[in-house]
């Protein structure tokens, strides 16, 4: 053998080790791109929709898949445990497995795929309209919009439900007597330690305030952070610090910031600002609220206006600056989620049947609009874990 001929193969082996080690660091680099989404739906005659879907998605180019849906009726709003076994739905229905009210219902991920499999069904003491779970993954707390009321369900080691161990009903009435004539309980958030609980009520204009008990499942009352009369406060988050939270007003369309004393479980006001450009008119209504995983920037969904609002987030402060809004290419944006990686903002469009993508500037926290887009009868809510393959 000539050293021509073996200098000719060495270069064509270390040629095909390069290319499989190419391929191999593409492939890697696509499974760090790639996301589950799942998609909560109302699953009305009208929207076609079936349940829960499935989707895979690619944090570089954007790009979103259909993958598989697990049946469920109108599974509107839905959260994921911290180790992403199990998926809870909060089926938003007048009627719930032939009785009144609503339901929850609990599916396992598969670890392999992340298609769901149904595990059981509790009944909701009234219709559901959001869902969390504890950090510990010991509980599954709903906030319940038909009832007035959040309630508490223990999570069994299989990840099923059982039976609900607590309710805590609000009594009252607000300012809109069209709106707020009786309890809404809207949305329900637990902080990192999983002492409180709480829970803005679009109809009495507070956060209501819980401690929970661990041990017994309870929801014991804790106070209230109050808002402006006929604000209307419908979803909370808290900054990834921990020290502040901020919840969007339905009604008037603003953002109240508050001060988190997490040693008393208390809250305090210290901002609230519009979510509408100044020389708006007509009517809307905001939805959703979330902050980029850099903790630099908050969005939330203007329905009518059919934008998300940008803000900045002050470094020190935590207090927001207006950036601008971005239409969201849809009607009625109901729920949008950032993906963990934080470039891409997506919008579910309940009424126009659509989830739109948008790129995320992450330096100046603006959107721009991509090509990517998938059609879906009336989504409500979106939710991403990481792809298991």
């Amino acid at each position: 053998m000539s050293v021509e001929s073996l200098s000719r193969r060495t270069f064509c082996h270390t040629l095909a080790a390069t290319a499989a080690g190419a391929a191999l660091a593409d492939a890697v680099q696509a499974a760090a791109n790639e996301w589950l989404l799942y998609v909560g739906t109302y699953t009305t005659p009208e929207t076609k929709s079936e349940g829960v879907y499935v989707y895979r998605f690619n944090a570089a180019t954007g790009e979103i898949k259909p993958s598989s849906v697990a049946k469920s009726p109108s599974p509107a709003f839905l959260a994921i445990d911290a180790k992403r076994r199990f998926l809870y739905a909060a089926n938003e229905v007048s009627e719930f497995n032939g009785k009144k009210n609503g339901g929850v219902t609990a599916f396992a991920i598969s670890q392999q795929t992340g298609e769901l499999t149904q595990l059981n069904q509790q009944p909701a003491p009234g219709v559901p309209a959001h869902i969390t779970v504890h950090p510990s993954g010991r509980f599954v707390l709903i906030a319940d919009y038909g009832g007035g009321n959040a309630a508490i369900y223990p999570v069994k080691l299989d990840g099923s439900l059982g039976a609900m161990s607590d309710v805590a009903q609000h009594t009252g009435k607000g300012f809109d007597p069209k709106r707020q004539a009786e309890p809404h309980a809207h949305c329900v958030i637990v902080d990192a330690a999983g002492k409180y609980a709480f829970v803005p009520d679009l109809s009495l204009d507070k956060v209501m305030i819980y401690s929970i008990d661990a041990q017994l499942g309870k929801l014991i009352a804790h106070g209230s952070a109050a808002v402006k009369p006929g604000a209307g406060p419908r979803h909370f988050v808290f900054h990834p610090g921990g020290e502040f939270a901020y919840v969007i007003n339905e009604l008037n369309s603003t953002v109240t910031m508050f001060e988190y004393i997490a040693a008393r479980g208390t809250l305090n006001e210290v901002q609230s600002i519009s979510t509408l450009p100044a020389d708006f008119k007509g009517a809307s209504y905001c939805a959703d609220i979330h902050i980029h995983p850099t903790g630099k920037f908050l969005y939330g969904s203007n329905r009518g206006h059919n934008s998300i609002v940008i803000y900045a987030i002050d470094a020190k402060t935590k207090k927001l600056t207006l950036v601008g809004h971005e239409p969201v290419r849809g009607d009625w944006p109901r729920n949008f989620a950032i993906d963990p990686t934080g470039q891409f903002l997506l919008v579910a469009n309940q009424r126009s049947n659509n989830i739109v993508v948008f790129r995320v500037n992450v330096k100046t926290g603006l959107l721009t609009a991509t090509e990517q887009s998938v059609s879906l009868g009336a989504p409500v809510c979106l939710k991403f874990i990481p792809a298991f393959s």
